[in-house]
């Protein structure tokens, strides 16, 4: 069944080093076959260093540069550039440029409830001093099947 959502209906998410995770389409939409999200970050940016033990992963950068790391390699991905990122192999990514636009797929979906769970909803009101703390990101990594194997590169 088609599934659409315009962008106010996308749920969007506070994510780590203040950047956001926009929710485009959810496992619940694709019937388990996937995850698409987008996040909009800054310079500095990084989720520590993981394994994703359910699903395949791609980056697609629109907008900005980064240093991706997956296993022993380190890359530059420029700006139009795509990766692929297999389960059971540690990856992580580090934003160069000042700002960046990444596009996330995810195969089979549901990832989306580790952002879910350790994100905040912005249609809600920030708390005072919010954070995305390292006990809270290793729960929802642990719920979700990833496994966080050092800090960020």
């Amino acid at each position: 069944m088609m599934y659409l959502a315009q962008p106010d209906q996308q749920q969007k998410l506070e994510w780590l080093d203040g950047g956001q995770f926009a929710v485009l389409l959810d496992s619940a939409a694709t019937d388990g076959q996937l995850t698409v999200g987008r996040f909009s970050v800054a310079k500095g940016e990084a989720p520590p260093y993981h394994v994703h033990t359910r699903e395949d992963e791609i980056f697609m950068l629109i907008k900005g540069t980064a240093l991706v790391w997956s296993d022993d390699q380190e890359l530059e991905l420029s700006e139009g550039g795509i990766v692929y990122l297999p389960k059971n192999v540690p990856h992580g990514y580090r934003i160069t440029s000042a700002t960046a636009d990444l596009l996330m797929i995810c195969t089979p979906g549901g990832i989306e409830g580790m952002f879910r769970h350790a994100g905040r909803d912005m249609s809600t009101a920030r708390p005072e001093g919010f954070e995305i703390s390292k006990d809270l990101m290793a729960e929802a990594a642990d719920l979700y099947g990833q496994i966080i194997v050092g800090p960020p590169r």
